[in-house]
C-alpha cells in the first residue's frame, strides 16, 4: 500500500482481529474534477433578496434572533421583523432549535450581515392562502391582537382589520373584551398593494346563523309578550336580545311619557318584558314595544276623571297660545290662552310661569287623540274636586254633590292644613285670585 495522497490507489479492505468488524474501504481524492473550494461552495444555500428560506434558530436575544439557513454566516432577524404584533418579546415568539421560515430582506448590509424577516415570510404565505379563501367565499380565523381606532386587528397571518360596526350583528361600543379572543370572519376587501385586508364577523354570523334565525322568526308571533335582555342602547331606541335574535324597541315605544334619551328608561343588561309588534321575515327585523306591556296612563286618567272636575297640576311649558300643565304622571293638558283669566291676556307669562303649581278644571278629555283641555279661569269658579284630592280638605269642605263649599279661608277664618288646601285657597270667594301667591 502506498502512503502517497495524490494518486487514486484503492486501499484494500483488511480483516481486523476483532471478530465481525471490517474497516470501510477508503477512496482517496474522490472529488473527481471538482476542487475542494468548489465543493465547499456547493454546500452553501443560494438565494436572492425577496426569497423565502428555512432555517434553525440558534440564538435568541432581546433585540434579534440568529437563524442558521446554511449560508456562510447566520442570518439576523431584528425583533421588529419577528411578528406582525407590535413590541413583542423575541423569547415569546421563538426558541432555540425552532425550524422557521424567513424572507431575505438584504443578503449583505453595510456591516456584512444577512438580514431576514420572519413576519414578511409569514405575510407572503398568508396572502396566497387569503386570496384563495376570498375566491371561494370562505372565512378566516385568528386571535384579536389589538384595539385600534375604529375597530380590531386580527392575526390571520397578517394584520386583518375588523371594523367595530362589523364585529357583531349590532355595533359594539367597548372592544377591549375582545383582546385575545379567536374570531372567525369573512373577507370583504383585499388589496395587496395597499396591504389592506378588511374583515366582517357580522357577515360570517349572518351566514352561519341564517337557519337559526329563520326558525326563530317562524315561531315569533305579533301580539305575544316575550322576556329579553337589553343588549344595546342607541339614540333611536334599544335592542333587546330575545334569546335567538335582537328586536328593536323604538324610542316612541319605550314609555307613555316623553323620553329624551332611551338610557333614561333602560340600561344594557336589564331584563324586560316586551310586546312583539311586527315580524318582518324577509328583512329579518323584529319591532317591539315596552310601553305596550305597561298600563296606559291616559286610559287610567280618562277612567278616573270627567269634564268639570278640578285637578291640581304643575305648569311644564309656556307657548304663545297657552300653557301645558301636568295633571298626572305622564299626562299633560293644555290651558288655552282664552282659558287663563277673566281678563284679556296678551301672553301666558302674564298669568303663570313654568314650574308653578295650581288648580285647573277639566274641560274635555279626547282619549283617541290623547288631548286634555283644561281651564284656569273656570277652576276659579269652583266645582267638584277630583276624588284623589278630596281627602286633603276634610269631609266638611264639600256639599252632597262634591262641590267645594269651605271658602271661609278667604275671610281669614280658615287656616290651610296642607299644600293642596293652600293651593286651592289661592282663589277668593268670587273666583278671582287672591293678592300674592298662595302659601
Amino acid at each position: 500500500m502506498s502512503d502517497s495522497v495524490g494518486n487514486s490507489e484503492i486501499v484494500p479492505e483488511q480483516q481486523d482481529e476483532t471478530e465481525g468488524f471490517s474497516p470501510r474501504a477508503i477512496i482517496e481524492d474522490d472529488l473527481g474534477d471538482v476542487s475542494f473550494d468548489e465543493a465547499i461552495a456547493q454546500t452553501i444555500v443560494r438565494f436572492d433578496d425577496g426569497d423565502i428560506v428555512q432555517g434553525k434558530v440558534v440564538r435568541v436575544d432581546k433585540d434579534e434572533v440568529l437563524l442558521d439557513i446554511g449560508f456562510k454566516s447566520e442570518g439576523v432577524i431584528p425583533a421588529r421583523e419577528l411578528s406582525i404584533r407590535h413590541d413583542v418579546n423575541p423569547f415569546e415568539v421563538v426558541k432555540v432549535g425552532d425550524e422557521i421560515e424567513a424572507l431575505v430582506i438584504q443578503k449583505e448590509d453595510k456591516e456584512g450581515r444577512l438580514i431576514l424577516s420572519k413576519k414578511r415570510a409569514q405575510y407572503e404565505r398568508a396572502w396566497g392562502t387569503i386570496e384563495e379563501v376570498k375566491e371561494k367565499n370562505g372565512s378566516v380565523k385568528g386571535p384579536v391582537i389589538e384595539v385600534v381606532k375604529g375597530g380590531l386587528i386580527v392575526d390571520i397571518g397578517l394584520r386583518g382589520f375588523l371594523p367595530a360596526s362589523l364585529v357583531e350583528l349590532r355595533r359594539v361600543r367597548d372592544l377591549t373584551p375582545y383582546i385575545g379572543k379567536v374570531l372567525e370572519a369573512k373577507i370583504i376587501e383585499l388589496d395587496k398593494n395597499r396591504n389592506n385586508v378588511v374583515l366582517s364577523r357580522r357577515a360570517w354570523l349572518e351566514e352561519t346563523q341564517k337557519e337559526q334565525r329563520e326558525e326563530f322568526l317562524e315561531h315569533l308571533v305579533p301580539g305575544e309578550v316575550r322576556k329579553g335582555i337589553v343588549s344595546s342602547v342607541v339614540a333611536f331606541g334599544v335592542f333587546v336580545d330575545l334569546g335567538g335574535m335582537d328586536g328593536l324597541v323604538h324610542v316612541s315605544e319605550l314609555s307613555w311619557k316623553h323620553v329624551d334619551h332611551p338610557s333614561s328608561v333602560v340600561q344594557v343588561g336589564d331584563e324586560i318584558e316586551v310586546l312583539v309588534l311586527e315580524v318582518d321575515r324577509a328583512k329579518e327585523r323584529i319591532s317591539l314595544s315596552l310601553k305596550a306591556t305597561q298600563r296606559d296612563p291616559w286610559q287610567e286618567f280618562a277612567a278616573a276623571h270627567k269634564p268639570g272636575e278640578l285637578v291640581y297640576g304643575r305648569v311644564t311649558k309656556l307657548v304663545p297660545f297657552g300653557a301645558f300643565v301636568q295633571v298626572a304622571e305622564g299626562i299633560e293638558g293644555l290651558v288655552h290662552i282664552s282659558e287663563m283669566s277673566f281678563q284679556h291676556v296678551d301672553s301666558p307669562e302674564q298669568v303663570v310661569e313654568a314650574g308653578e303649581e295650581l288648580w285647573v278644571k277639566i274641560i274635555d278629555i279626547d282619549l283617541a287623540r290623547r288631548r286634555i283641555s283644561i281651564s284656569i279661569k273656570q277652576a276659579a269658579e269652583g266645582g267638584e274636586v277630583a276624588a284623589e284630592y278630596q281627602d286633603a280638605f276634610g269631609e266638611h269642605a264639600y256639599d252632597e254633590e262634591g262641590n267645594y263649599i269651605g271658602a271661609d279661608y278667604a275671610a281669614g277664618e280658615f287656616e290651610p292644613e296642607n299644600e293642596s288646601q293652600a293651593a286651592w285657597f289661592g282663589y277668593g270667594e268670587d273666583g278671582t285670585p287672591l293678592e300674592g301667591p298662595a302659601e
